[in-house]
């Protein structure tokens, strides 16, 4: 067992909160994203930073086709796709990847044995690799948003990822340290963070509870030029980095299966921002003195508006992009999606990420 470096001071509690001295629409980020043609939406929009302005958008499911009238129409979905932004502040241009077979538009991350498909979750750019970990998923028999299960996690390790992503070659490892059971689950990479020498990779333990399952935050880390090499993963419990994952401790609940940790240069703190129970109006933000806290009480960031319009959708997926935020501020993105695909579908203003930015004092 380790000692994790700065473990004296998570003996002085928890950090202090800051105030949220503004919360708005960052309107110019949504209309980066606004397409009629094309790429027409998707969920997820986990960002990843490369070298020389160039950040790589990762998708879930998303959709394909046309928008007409205020509706999509011929409309396909893929399980993932990948959005290439070069440039950045206003000069940021997008272009979006799908691969293709036969004319036929294809997920760019797909598991090699071809059982169910894969979501994208954190990835993380290390020298000239690119990490992405991939959930999953398969069809739980049930209809409508809710109709899938996580039976998996897997690290894709792509080696060429300033090529087109349609032309990426891609390494795929399952993940050891997961469990996926009815009584408990337990995952990692929801969120990374480069911190020093270590990357950090965020994850949770989830247990059925009614009316949303209960969340808590797991962490471990790994050295920077190790982090597909799982046994030099070591995981964060008690003040101590520990070999086994069973080891691991959970910390604050609440939490969502996406989210993000970051550092906030002007409050040097890590800010953990997610959607409150996984599902709901709430954005919220944890913060600690270090990668893995002590982290305080959640602090509302802001508050949705889409479900107090319209009962039959729901806010998810936030989590924050440090290469959009100001120094004290977190630029955070958000999706709204419907219960039912037809809503979707015949409402074009759904399903996109939407932008709000944060200024903290």
């Amino acid at each position: 067992m380790i000692l994790v470096a700065g473990f004296f001071a998570t003996l002085l509690g928890p950090t202090s909160v800051p105030t949220v001295e503004s919360a708005e629409p960052a309107v110019e980020w949504n209309d980066k994203f606004r397409r009629t043609e094309g790429w027409i939406g998707g969920d997820g929009a986990y960002s990843v930073p490369l070298a020389n302005d160039k950040v790589l958008w990762l998708f879930s499911d998303t959709l394909l086709g046309t928008i007409k009238n205020g509706k999509r129409a011929d409309v396909k979905m893929v399980n993932n796709t990948i959005g290439i932004q070069n440039d950045r502040g206003e000069r940021a241009k997008l272009t979006f990847a799908v691969r293709k077979t036969a004319g036929q538009p294809k997920a760019i991350l797909a598991p090699p044995d071809g059982k169910g498909w894969f979501w994208l979750h954190a990835g993380i750019a290390v020298n000239d690799c690119l990490f992405v970990f991939a959930p999953r998923i398969e069809s739980n028999g049930k209809n409508g948003a809710f109709g899938f299960m996580q039976v998996g996690q897997w690290l894709a390790t792509v080696s060429n990822p300033d090529a087109d992503p349609s032309e990426w070659k891609a390494a795929y490892a399952k993940v050891p340290c997961v469990e996926f059971a009815a009584e408990r689950s337990i995952s990692f990479g929801a969120a990374v963070l480069r911190a020093g020498e270590f990357i950090y990779v965020y994850g949770y333990e989830e247990k059925p509870a009614k009316p949303l399952p209960i969340r808590k935050l797991l962490i471990a880390r790994a050295p920077a030029d190790k982090l597909a090499d799982f046994k030099s993963w070591r995981f964060f419990g008690g003040g101590e980095w520990n070999a086994g994952v069973k080891d691991a401790k959970p910390m604050v609940s609440g939490l969502a299966t996406e989210f993000s940790v970051s550092f906030v240069p002007g409050l040097q703190k890590y800010a953990l921002v997610y959607t409150e129970n996984g599902i709901g109006d709430r954005i919220v933000g944890r913060f600690g003195e270090s990668p893995v806290g002590p982290w305080s009480e959640p602090l509302l960031l802001y508050r949705c508006p889409e479900m107090h319009v319209n009962k039959k959708v729901f806010s998810y997926a936030a989590k924050a992009h440090p290469f959009l935020s100001g120094e004290s501020e977190l630029m955070i993105s958000y999706c709204v999606n419907a219960f039912k695909l037809g809503l979707v579908i015949d409402d074009a203003k759904l399903y996109w990420p939407n932008f709000v930015r944060v200024k903290l004092k």
